[in-house]
């Protein structure tokens, strides 16, 4: 049997890496992030995993890949790999899709608990040594709306319901939430807004899309309940941010919660490194201890299924952008 020629776009120092020891015989593997480098090797690679978090350079080794038969990338969004080129053409991309939604997931219970609760409030009383009580809320009642309802957004949903919230959500095919036992009605994309109004915490778990960028504008911030906090875990040009930090100055809604940024880093003096109404991650809400095994683990799963003629998981509609 003839090796299967595996090229890795990644710093060759990267812990993660050690784990193609796993790999089942036979494979070649190279390894590197240098383009010339790259370039040499591709046109022998039977398979591209790209480690890296940008696509620029699998869009520059593309061409010479003449012979790749499935490109796969560790992270769960695409956005940033996806080029027409790659959309294009038969090749099957597949993903890190779940090894991140029990974290995201996770940070945003987090997040609104910390708004419903005050934390923020507790640790400027605790600091100051100020014993100031205050009312706070219960969130068992309240309604959480999703938008992006996928693997994260499904997961977010289960524990929400555990907490005792409604749950709503914005589908593309709405119906496919009919037997859903964690939401209470799934409304289609034209009716955003409408959920947007009944929902007192809002997670934005959507890919970025052309259909999604800017999806979540002034118009949506002003459909939301001055009450409502919104929080995303998805990608930030998904909300415009300027309009989401005029609605948070002006008090026009409670707060927002975020990981994603239009630009990341954060650039310094940025306005959302001051407003009290904001809790601010830096991307590091899925940056679980050892996420970058367990998307390593995910890809020698796959592997042993490309390499057995089984049908590849987690495969990307590339057109569709997830």
């Amino acid at each position: 049997m003839d090796p299967i020629r595996l090229l890795v776009i990644s710093n060759a120092t990267a812990s993660n890496l050690r784990l193609l020891e796993k790999l089942p015989e036979p494979v070649e593997v190279r390894v590197g992030d240098d383009p010339e480098f790259l370039k040499t090797h591709a046109p022998d690679a039977d398979v591209i995993l790209n480690g890296s978090h940008h696509g620029d350079l699998l869009h520059a080794v593309f061409p010479y890949a003449r012979r790749v038969k499935w490109i796969h990338v560790l992270s769960a969004g695409v956005d940033k790999v996806l080029f027409p080129e790659l959309i294009n053409s038969p090749v099957p991309l597949t993903n890190g899709r779940g090894v991140f939604k029990d974290s995201l997931a996770e940070f945003s219970i987090a997040s609104i608990l910390f708004f419903a609760k005050d934390l923020r409030r507790l640790v400027s009383s605790q600091e100051a040594g100020k014993w100031e009580q205050f009312d706070v809320v219960q969130i068992r009642g309240q309604a959480l709306g999703v938008v992006g309802y996928g693997e994260i957004g499904r997961e977010t949903a289960r524990l929400a319901r555990a907490l005792g919230m409604k749950v709503v959500a914005v589908r593309r095919r709405a119906g496919l939430s009919a037997s859903d036992r964690n939401l209470e009605r799934a409304y289609p994309p034209e009716a955003l807004r409408e959920m947007l109004g009944v929902s007192d915490y809002v997670v934005v778990s959507t890919p970025l899309t052309d259909q999604t960028r800017g999806l979540i504008g002034d118009a949506e911030l002003r459909a939301m309940k001055s009450s409502a906090v919104i929080i995303n875990v998805g990608r930030g040009p998904v909300i415009v941010e300027s309009a989401l930090i005029v609605a948070l100055t002006e008090k026009r809604i409670r707060g927002a919660a975020l990981d994603v940024f239009d630009v990341e880093p954060l650039p310094e003096g940025h306005p959302f490194y001051k407003l009290e109404n904001v809790l601010l991650s830096p991307h590091s809400a899925d940056h679980i201890v050892g996420w970058a095994d367990s998307a390593m683990n995910q890809f020698l799963e796959n592997f042993e299924r490309f390499q057995s003629g089984q049908p590849l998981e987690n495969l990307v509609d590339k057109k569709a952008g997830y």
